[in-house]
């Protein structure tokens, strides 16, 4: 059966008050799910002499436990504060907490965020900024009325493949910006897990569109310089499900995958197979009852498995942009149109996905590079580009260690010690994650509907056009 690292959600880009090492910014953490590792890894290795983490805080006692291992394997001489998040206030207040990082299941974000900034602290969370426009309506009021920052984090940005898109684009060579197409493909280890978690309920989450698509979103946002506008969506789940399923003929299945007796299948997530996924997850069920490893092709999904949007954007540009969620390899494509030529970036993440019992399948391999490879599709990147009347030629793409190519050890260093001059503008405010929300919950709003939404007309509390944020 398929196993997975959760290592698959690494955090984005992001903005942050620039610090020195003569203080150390008083940090909690709220939200101990697979997420927070890389923050706590941060915190007590490169950036330890700025950063201080104070306390940890989640619903469920036992994942707390499990991170409080880690930090003592890490080398801190003793556990750190826990709480209870119904007391973040109080917890801010008491202790000179001066930002709170934020990596909840998202339907919780726009609570904590306000919450923590009215209690006097900074905040740092997880994309998406929230799921829907009342979230978008509380959070930018109380930005308003206290004053405070709120960062939402892009790692997408940092990563160089993307990065050397954004600098053809802004060079100029393929002139002014008319059009970009945006294919994105989730595979069947990746894909699939979306469908296992919590993010199967669009009461969670607010569907792939706002979990999942918000960073594409947010990278079109900002290779292009440009605001979308209006947006038109269409999708539904054709894939996962137990309607689907029941149509193909796949027979009953079990509510979970954590079963003994179960027949080897290539969905089915069993979390024993995985120490860190059962010490996680597993173990600590009783607390709260949330199961990491729901069959796919049960009833109770709600999100959407295919989807396509065509979104206008304030400068004039057009975006088609299509995510699926059952791909057999994963990657993406985008090509972006100019007045004086065309930009082309190809990403294959995941050649093919080989049912395996014998080895660890990583969820994602953006974060997690794999080996997976045929004899027609190879794993890696090509950025090429034509102008008008010329040859073609390709832009080379320098990685650097790390997840993402590289890009997360320069997120995190944006983040702990503050963005420097960066001619690409990669560091990220709460005005590029209200932008990037905008169209998922444009799109979602579409989808209901039939038809073409205004972003302007939702009432999100804050004006996003071009030359604000």
């Amino acid at each position: 059966m398929v196993n997975v690292d959760t290592a698959e959600t690494q955090p984005a880009a992001a903005a942050a008050s620039p610090n020195t090492s003569a203080h150390r910014t008083r940090i909690a953490l709220i939200g101990t799910g697979g997420r927070s590792e890389m923050y706590i890894r941060a915190i007590y290795g490169q950036h330890a002499d700025v950063a201080e983490l104070v306390a940890l805080s989640d619903v469920n006692p036992g994942r707390v436990d499990f991170y409080q291992d880690l930090i003592q394997e890490l080398g801190a001489p003793a556990p750190v504060a826990s709480f209870e998040p119904a007391r973040l206030t109080e917890f801010i207040q008491a202790n000179g907490i001066e930002r709170v990082i934020v990596t909840t299941p998202d339907y919780t974000h726009a609570d904590y965020i306000v919450e923590a900034l009215e209690a006097g602290a900074d905040v740092v969370v997880e994309k998406p900024l929230t799921i829907d426009v009342e979230g978008c309506r509380r959070i930018t009021t109380a930005v308003a009325e206290t004053g405070r920052n709120v960062v939402v984090t892009f790692n997408y940005r940092y990563s160089p493949r993307n990065s050397a898109l954004k600098e053809i684009i802004q060079s100029g060579v393929i002139g002014k910006v008319t059009s970009i197409d945006f294919s994105w493909v989730l595979d069947t280890v990746h894909g699939a897990d979306y469908f296992r978690r919590w993010h199967r309920d669009k009461k969670n989450s607010g569907g792939l569109l706002i979990h999942k698509a918000s960073h594409h979103f947010d990278l079109v946002n900002w290779w292009i310089d440009d605001v979308p506008e209006r947006v038109f969506a269409s999708g539904g789940l054709r894939f996962y499900g137990d309607k689907n399923a029941s149509e193909r003929g796949l027979g009953a299945r079990p509510e979970r995958g954590t079963v003994d007796g179960l027949e080897r299948d290539p969905f089915r997530l069993d979390l024993r197979d995985d120490e860190r996924l059962k010490a996680l997850y597993y173990d600590n069920e009783k607390f709260d009852g949330y199961r990491r490893d729901q069959d796919v092709f049960t009833d109770g999904i709600t999100i959407e498995d295919n989807l396509a949007l065509v979104v206008d954007y304030q400068g004039g540009p057009t975006l088609s942009y299509s995510l699926n969620a059952h791909s057999p390899w994963e990657g993406y494509r985008v090509s972006v149109n100019g007045t004086e030529g065309r930009a082309e970036l190809e990403v294959v993440e995941r050649a093919a996905v080989e049912f395996s019992t014998d080895k660890k399948t990583v969820v994602d391999p953006s974060a997690t590079p794999v080996e997976e490879e045929d004899a027609v599709r190879r794993n890696g990147e090509r950025l090429v580009v034509q102008r008008h009347w010329e040859s073609a030629y390709e832009v080379p793409i320098i990685n650097g260690e790390g997840g993402h190519g590289g890009g997360d050890n320069l997120l995190l260093s944006d983040l702990f010690i503050g963005p420097g001059v960066d001619p690409l503008g990669r560091p990220s405010g709460y005005i590029d994650g209200l932008r990037s929300v905008s169209v998922g919950i444009a799109g979602n709003q579409s989808l209901e509907t039939d038809l073409p939404v205004r972003i302007s007309e939702l009432g999100l509390g804050a004006d996003l056009s071009r030359g604000q944020g």
